[in-house]
């Protein structure tokens, strides 16, 4: 952020500001206790992440790539096989597939930045890798809960595995289901950023099944069940408790901080209603928690500039499609008909601040250069 950004697109520092008092307590609980890795505050933030998000089962991990990583091998993809998911993403989701030896094959979005039935259905019917897909990657990007019924409704016709990606959809619900319960295994980042977000990296693991839990719980610590002797090859992802405590303390606000969030989008969506400007598409079905708040738009680059010359912060998640960055174009197979909706979005998309400390006066001053730019 340079001198002339008085309004962050984000601000992590702001929640702890927020709960500056309880997070420094819990800090300094975990400094007495002599404890440090998988102790009880990591047991205790598993039960209640569990609770909250519906789950019977939630596994700490050191980062989101690595409860990417873990949710993959979980449910058994690795070495040849292939997964379906998308390329407007964060990176780690299509990395997470290469780390554990699986192929990804990147399909389009909708127009609510999920993951196109059609898409799936097209890639499905024609697999460029001759029949390796073992399963699907969906990404509740932004917030918003991908189409879950024709997903789960795709995948079972085919006999694939559904891991979720709620990195970005922390507290979203699908008919008023938690995400995260509608595949085999889901991962969440708890990078800074997100809706829950540690002071920190880490990540954590949920699923019903009484199988893959304790699959995941083997596999984050070298495949020990018991210690020291290694039963599978695992790895070493272990959400430390210092974290752990940290977030306890957030996730006891989290349904508060996502209200916020999405009143702070009803007074965006009322500015856009009445410039007749396009605002983000609300998918029937679904709870949106607005880790993002995304508007689409020709004149992108004009707006964030003349944002920022008001002091006024935005972000574009994400400027390149993974299948386009330079690590990954040419040898990622893509879907049929290739991915141009993604190719589209990536060059009309902006990211308006949005985080639960952003007050109404501060709310009004993006609203009001809005009118004038636009």
């Amino acid at each position: 952020m340079d001198a002339l950004t008085t309004i962050p697109q984000t601000d992590p520092k702001a929640s702890y500001i927020a709960h500056r008092d309880a997070i420094d307590a819990a800090i300094q609980r975990v400094l007495e206790s002599g404890w440090y890795i998988l102790g009880r505050e990591v047991d205790a933030f598993e039960a209640e992440f569990a609770a909250f998000a519906g789950a019977s089962h939630a596994v700490g991990v050191a980062n989101g790539t690595d409860a990417l990583v873990l949710a993959l091998r979980a449910v058994g993809v690795g070495q040849g096989d292939a997964v379906v998911t998308v390329s407007h993403t964060a990176v780690a989701t299509v990395a997470a597939v290469e780390l554990v030896g699986a192929t990804p094959v990147l399909i389009d979005v909708d127009d609510a930045y999920g993951m196109d039935a059609a898409a799936l259905e097209a890639v499905l019917a024609n697999d460029p890798t001759g029949g390796r897909i073992k399963a699907v990657l969906p990404v509740h990007l932004y917030g918003q809960p991908v189409n879950l019924d024709a997903v789960l409704d795709l995948a079972a016709r085919h006999q694939l595995s559904v891991i979720e990606d709620c990195s970005q959809a922390h507290g979203a619900t699908w008919h008023g289901r938690g995400v995260g319960n509608f595949g085999a295994v889901a991962a969440f980042s708890l990078y800074p950023t997100k809706n829950l977000g540690a002071l920190g990296d880490g990540g954590i693991v949920i699923t019903n099944n009484q199988a893959i839990g304790a699959s995941l719980r083997a596999l984050r610590q070298y495949g020990w069940q018991d210690r020291y002797i290694s039963e599978t090859a695992g790895q070493n992802s272990r959400l430390d408790e210092l974290q752990a405590a940290i977030l306890r303390v957030k996730l006891a606000h989290l349904g508060e901080a996502n209200a916020r969030r999405q009143a702070i989008a009803a007074l965006y969506d009322r500015t856009f209603d009445e410039l007749g400007v396009e605002r983000p598409i609300r998918r029937p079905g679904g709870e949106h928690v607005f880790h993002q708040y995304v508007i689409n738009l020709d004149n992108r680059d004009a707006l964030r500039k003349a944002l920022h010359a008001q002091g006024i912060a935005s972000n574009v998640h994400y400027p390149t499609p993974i299948h386009l960055q330079p690590a990954y174009r040419g040898r990622v197979p893509l879907g049929p008909g290739g991915l141009p909706h993604t190719e589209r979005c990536a060059s009309r998309i902006l990211s308006l601040p949005m985080f639960p400390q952003l007050d109404d006066v501060a709310v009004e001053r993006i609203v009001s250069a809005l009118r004038i730019a636009l």
